[in-house]
């Protein structure tokens, strides 16, 4: 067996555990990873054994607002890439930085067990083809995504047709010949509502609340590209993107979508220029929540019913991380509660990356919360003041970097952050990190 007790163990080979995986080397941080696939990529690899990708999914946001700095993606790659396209970029990443000699491929992380206080090391047990395993590690570097485990809702009645969670879509087939029921309009959700207008014999969307609807391109360009260089406060990016959207989208409640009852950016906009298009051509009603199941047949809050041959729940994902216990986490609500939602406010051996979501944030902004989190340690271990002084600053409590806006409560959104408000922090961070003197 390998020497492990001076090394971290990283677990995932998504793009948060790559660029995690590429900061410790960057900072001298002996390290080991475990992938339960055999390649890299995370959910963007369609044929991971948990992925939730389906064909036709694409990036809600540009190519530029999304790479990572110091390795942008090709010219050639489309300005929405798919998942096929990411999947690529995350092999090329890997393979650039040198990545793929640190994991352990085919393997499942089954357990991870604090040797004692902070400091003290984790055993870490895990699972490949060759049996059962366990070793001692300095720390633990948690990557595993947050996107695999759903969120199954539960409705009163027996459903005779079909009924699945989008984690279980794949293909567009899976609708011929079907009268389709979507529940949920977030991202994924309007994005399978589109496959399900082409492919099924019908398809209505049941929403529980409204949604602000964002086109992908304004001016001829990537949404998310525009208005970047100037900095506004929220009450007036507000009023300019209202504006916008009013003249790029209109008004969604004539098309029978609920009106928000929440302001812009309080939860994530839905990023799709398709679903409005087919509610104005009657491809596409949409339904109110459901009340109950009978048979084939759905009745909803309003009164009304009608019959399906499928439906499909697109109704998020919840945070999971079965291989340790919750209690050691800081779990509040429905995440955990952790400095810049990544550093424990007791441990530093612990840390958990890319529990972070924020309109913009882009793997960017990951790819910071991952060097923070590796010169601090680093810093720990040199003795420099500036790492001394964040330790004092995640133990004496600290509230999520909201910049103040009150987004919804909603598991989804539990860890949710102002993007502007959050890079400050962490690049703040780094900052003082990088020019720490020892003392």
């Amino acid at each position: 067996m390998v020497e492990t007790r001076g090394k971290f163990a990283l677990i995932g080979a998504g793009p948060m555990g790559l660029a995690m995986a590429k900061v410790m080397g960057e900072q001298g941080i002996a390290f080991e990873g475990f992938e339960l696939h055999s390649d890299v990529g995370g959910l963007w690899d369609i044929d991971a054994p948990r992925s939730t990708m389906y064909a036709s999914a694409h990036l809600i946001s540009s190519k530029r607002m999304t790479e990572f700095t110091d390795f942008p993606m090709r010219e050639e790659v489309a300005e929405y890439p798919s998942h096929r396209e990411m999947r690529q970029y995350f092999r090329e990443f890997a393979a650039h930085f040198d990545l793929y000699r640190h994991y352990r491929f085919n393997t499942e992380v089954t357990r991870v067990t604090p040797l004692g206080g902070s400091g003290d090391g984790w055993r870490v047990e895990w699972r490949d083809e060759h049996g059962d395993h366990e070793a001692e590690f300095a720390g633990v570097m948690i990557a595993n995504g947050t996107l695999s485990e759903p969120n199954l809702p539960q409705f009163e009645g027996q459903f005779d047709g079909e009924l699945i969670h989008a984690c279980k879509y794949r293909d567009a087939s899976q609708f011929d010949g079907k009268r389709v029921l979507i529940v949920g309009a977030g991202n994924s959700g309007c994005d399978i509502a589109v496959d399900a207008i082409h492919h099924g014999v019908s398809c209505d969307l049941s929403m529980r609340r409204g949604y602000y609807f964002v086109p992908k391109y304004v001016f001829g360009k990537p949404a998310d590209t525009l208005g970047g260089a100037i900095k506004l406060p929220m009450w007036l990016k507000r009023r300019v993107d209202g504006m916008i959207l009013k003249w790029f989208v209109g008004d969604p409640q004539k098309y029978g979508f609920p009106k928000p009852d929440y302001a812009l950016y309080e939860s994530h906009p839905v990023v799709n220029s398709l679903v409005l298009y087919h509610a104005g051509h009657g491809d596409l009603q949409i339904r109110p929540d459901i009340a109950r199941l009978e048979g084939k047949t759905v009745h909803f809050t309003d009164g009304s019913q009608s019959d399906y041959d499928m439906i499909l729940t697109a109704t998020g994902y919840k945070l999971h991380y079965p291989f340790i216990d919750d209690g050691l986490l800081n779990w509040k609500g429905s995440a955990p509660h952790l400095y810049l939602n990544a550093m424990h406010p007791d441990r530093d051996d612990l840390f958990v990356l890319g529990m972070v979501e924020a309109s913009g944030l882009g793997w960017q902004g990951r790819h910071e919360q991952a060097e923070m989190v590796a010169r601090y340690i680093t810093g720990l271990r040199g003795g420099a003041a500036p790492a001394r002084e964040l330790k004092a600053a995640k133990a004496a409590g600290f509230d999520r970097a909201t910049g103040g806006m009150k987004y919804l409560d909603l598991a989804r959104m539990a860890y949710y952050v102002d993007k502007a408000t959050y890079r400050k922090a962490v690049t703040g961070w780094i900052a003082k990190l990088s020019g720490g003197a020892t003392s």
